[in-house]
């Protein structure tokens, strides 16, 4: 099957933005990951997005990947004329949020009767089926894929879909990349940064800003050392600059307890050393940060959200407590500091839940025959 995916950006030039975000998207990630697990399937897969700088190249190929950059102000043109000349083989069309430009596509595979999954990736990108005529052609997808539950409701309560065609999908991990951990590998990996192997290590890896909930990190943290000054505070993720200078700034402030790392790109071993991953967001689709803390056999504490609530059963996989309730956060991580027995066990569940649901293995397969049956 060829599969012309269609996503917002992708490698757009710029590993990080003017104020200090990296550029790379959810949704960018998900169309890269998808698209290599679904040639690995043997399919073909073309991406197309927004060119967004000069000195990146109109169509390049990234390891099997045929990716076509769309000039503005004619990205529908171009998108017409590459789909009558140079892409006329495609077979189905696999749409990843809301770009603008796909509405071209979506009207030119209902004209040529080939079929269009739309998948959404986060809340915020839940349409009004009246609000524009672009949305009224969102809407008339063949197929759709919502991460969360909370996405599948949108889907039926705003945009109008028949539930018959939404389908709950996870995006994925290979979870083989997060193997579970265990006290030794815990142990070790805290020598090897200059602390006890009994030193209690909190863990937060997403993007640094307000919305991921850093500011509820940051009063919790207040807590957490007050009552336990030898815990950690390990701070993993790219994010605005003056964020981070006021994590550093808290850091000296309590006795250089917080610790941040800024964006890598394998936070792995951060996973297998931390004792308890919290997760603190506003709003949320499906965390992949989460779900990659899950499989690393990490027990977690996240806001009660949508997505999270995919993953997270109270007392099984993990806790989940009110948004913004740093005094709720602090006390349960607290608790599980000292419960290693229980520690250990939500994590087992945590790491066997997510390879069930969210491994690519059972998500992947899935996904190609909803693309290819739409």
């Amino acid at each position: 099957m060829n599969i012309c995916l269609l996503v917002k950006d992708f490698a757009v030039g710029k590993k990080f933005s003017k104020d200090g975000l990296p550029t790379k998207s959810g949704a960018e990630f998900h169309a890269e990951n998808h698209a290599h697990q679904l040639i690995a399937l043997g399919n073909r897969v073309t991406i197309m997005a927004k060119k967004r700088y000069h000195f990146t190249a109109a169509r390049e190929d990234l390891g099997g990947i045929d990716l076509v950059r769309l000039h503005a102000p004619f990205r529908w043109l171009e998108i017409i004329i590459r789909l009558l000349t140079t892409h006329r083989d495609i077979d189905a069309f696999y749409v990843i949020g809301i770009p603008s430009f796909a509405i071209w596509a979506i009207l030119f595979a209902r004209l040529i009767k080939k079929p269009v999954t739309l998948a959404l990736t986060g809340k915020a990108e839940i349409f009004d089926r009246n609000a524009s005529w672009r949305n009224k052609i969102f809407a008339k997808c063949d197929r759709y894929v919502a991460t969360t539950r909370e996405i599948a409701e949108g889907f039926v309560n705003r945009g109008g879909i028949e539930p018959s065609k939404i389908t709950v999908l996870a995006h994925g991990i290979d979870t083989n990349k997060y193997p579970k951990s265990d006290e030794t590998r815990r142990a070790q990996l805290k020598l090897e940064r200059g602390l006890t192997p009994s030193t209690p290590v909190l863990l937060f890896c997403a993007r640094v800003v307000i919305n991921k909930g850093i500011e509820t990190v940051m009063k919790m943290w207040r807590i957490i050392h007050r009552k336990k000054p030898s815990a950690r505070l390990f701070v993993v993720g790219g994010g605005k600059t003056e964020i981070l200078a006021e994590l550093n700034r808290l850091s000296k402030e309590l006795d250089d307890s917080i610790i941040v790392v800024g964006e890598v790109d394998l936070p792995q071993s951060f996973y297998q050393m931390a004792d308890v991953y919290v997760f603190p967001s506003r709003h949320e689709g499906l965390p992949t940060s989460l779900i990659e803390a899950m499989s690393s056999g990490l027990v977690s504490v996240v806001s009660d959200i949508g997505g999270c609530s995919d993953l997270i059963f109270d007392g099984v996989t993990g806790f989940r407590v009110p948004p913004e309730d740093f005094e709720t956060f602090a006390r349960v991580i607290l608790s599980l500091f000292d419960d290693v027995e229980m520690r250990n066990n939500l994590g087992e569940n945590a790491a066997y839940y997510v390879r069930e649901k969210c491994d690519y293995s059972e998500v992947i397969p899935r996904l190609e025959k909803i693309i290819g049956e739409a």
